[in-house]
């Protein structure tokens, strides 16, 4: 016997045939998007479908572990993860089940979501996205100087770059990316001068890496848009002098674009929920959901022509932006090239 569950709540149209099991009104989700704001995210999902989230808590690294260790016996039906690399190793250590959605490929662009299966199947699909951007030291720093990524590794600004560790998805994500642009040799070259121009020893988190800049610990650092954005929406009083003191350029304007990095989703490979998981997915490219994303944790959504309302996202870009277009896929294929990378040049 078969319940039929109709998803118009959002402007989709999915009806899906789902078994009449004591667990059909369920998903399971890991996630590594601990964000507060994402819970109205998942109470509209249930009030819209009926469909209770069960959810899992780790970050990217921590999920991919549990999943590994459970195997078939995981209880898991959605994944999802912040960063390109980590959804590129998941779907390389096959802990994603391919499906198929008109939806969802209609909503996503090519390069924001895995490579097709041979049978036509899609292993991950991108959900929201964030630039690696530049933050400088307006008192000491011409922004002319700071917008290409290249030029952090000019000898012009020896003594001046933050950034968080060299091996931190974040990272790995950027310099796959620019192993794509440039090629494996050239980027070995460039990670190289960026350890050449270090301040300081690479520590703590983006946000430190902000606020290093803005007490003259550093010329310039590199975060995801969204770490500025939190800082730019803050009424605190030493928030609000962080960015007063501190520029923001979106490098490669003039050549391939901004690196974007994605967060993303997954069927889990041993869902036992497999129709509701891919209702849920189909929920979070939808208008309200994608609005979401950039309202309630300032990142852009993947879906084009939405209006934004999010006054800090539009602070930092004047309007728009050129972002690159390369396939994230790929750049999640190059972090173990990478990784050998910033042994040898010594990046910590």
């Amino acid at each position: 016997m078969y319940r039929t569950l109709t998803l118009i709540t959002f402007g989709l149209a999915s009806t899906f045939g789902l078994p009449a099991l004591a667990d059909a009104q369920v998903i399971n989700l890991y996630s590594a998007r601990h964000y507060p704001t994402d819970e109205a995210l998942y109470s509209d999902f249930t009030k819209a479908t009926g469909i209770k989230i069960n959810r899992v808590d780790s970050d990217d690294a921590g999920i991919i572990a549990r999943l590994k260790a459970e195997g078939s016996a995981s209880p898991a039906d959605v994944i999802l993860l912040v960063d390109a690399a980590r959804l590129w190793k998941g779907e390389a250590e096959g802990m994603f089940k391919p499906v198929k959605s008109k939806i969802l490929e209609a909503a996503v662009p090519a390069h924001l979501r895995s490579k097709p299966t041979e049978d036509g199947g899609t292993a991950w699909f991108g959900l929201s996205t964030r630039a690696r951007v530049v933050v400088y030291d307006k008192l000491k720093v011409k922004p002319e100087d700071v917008d290409t990524y290249e030029e952090l590794a000019d000898p012009k600004n020896k003594g001046r770059v933050c950034v968080r560790s060299g091996s931190h998805p974040y990272n790995l994500s950027l310099f796959g990316a620019m192993t794509e642009h440039l090629g494996a040799a050239a980027t070995e070259i460039w990670l190289k001068g960026l350890v050449d121009n270090m301040a300081r020893t690479p520590k703590g988190g983006d946000t430190d890496q902000i606020k290093a800049v803005a007490s003259g610990e550093c010329g310039v650092a590199l975060t995801n848009s969204y770490y500025l954005a939190r800082l730019l929406r803050s009424t605190s009083t030493a928030d609000k002098a962080v960015v007063d003191r501190v520029g923001v350029v979106f490098p490669n304007q003039q050549s391939w674009g901004t690196h974007m990095n994605v967060a993303g989703g997954a069927v889990a490979r041993h869902a036992k929920n497999s129709a509701n998981a891919l209702t849920f997915l189909e929920y979070l490219v939808s208008p309200e959901a994608q609005n979401h994303f950039a309202n309630g944790n300032n990142e852009w959504p993947v879906v084009k022509g939405l209006t934004l309302d999010n006054p800090a996202l539009k602070t930092m870009t004047g309007g728009s932006f050129k972002s690159e277009l390369i396939p994230i896929s790929a750049v999640g294929m190059n972090q173990i090239k990478v990784q050998q990378m910033l042994d040898r040049v010594g990046f910590k």
